[in-house]
């Protein structure tokens, strides 16, 4: 009979092997096998795995109809988009203060707080 060590049910459940366990102590996931293998980690049976059903949100597929795709693939290239713009704001405000400008001013032309230009220039 072909068994599942806890990261391979994690796997199949997309989560980390952690959250796994954690699933199995509250009893939301199938108990393990009585027997342990030859190195005594606990072991699952495949079929139970796939069969029960998982809690949490999950990664659930019912909502990806073609339009909520279109959708997800617009908001990744904003959010790329976002990051390739505060890895500019970083670059300015590293460029401004090796120039002498005050960290009060260059929070006030990034519109972010000086503690947010204190930690991108220590970084």
């Amino acid at each position: 009979m072909t068994t599942w060590t806890s990261a391979e049910c994690a796997a199949a459940w997309g989560v980390q092997p952690a959250t796994w366990l954690g699933y199995v102590s509250r009893g939301q996931a199938p108990p393990p096998l009585p027997e342990t293998d030859e190195r005594g980690r606990r072991r699952w049976d495949p079929d139970a795995v796939r069969a029960f059903p998982r809690p949490g949100a999950g990664r659930s597929r019912a909502a990806a109809t073609p339009e909520n795709e279109v959708l997800v693939a617009a908001m990744t290239q904003v959010a790329d988009e976002l990051d390739a713009l505060r890895a500019r704001q970083r670059d300015l405000a590293r460029e401004a203060r090796a120039g002498g400008l005050e960290v009060r001013a260059i929070a006030r032309a990034l519109r972010v707080s000086p503690q947010t230009v204190y930690g991108w220039l220590d970084g």
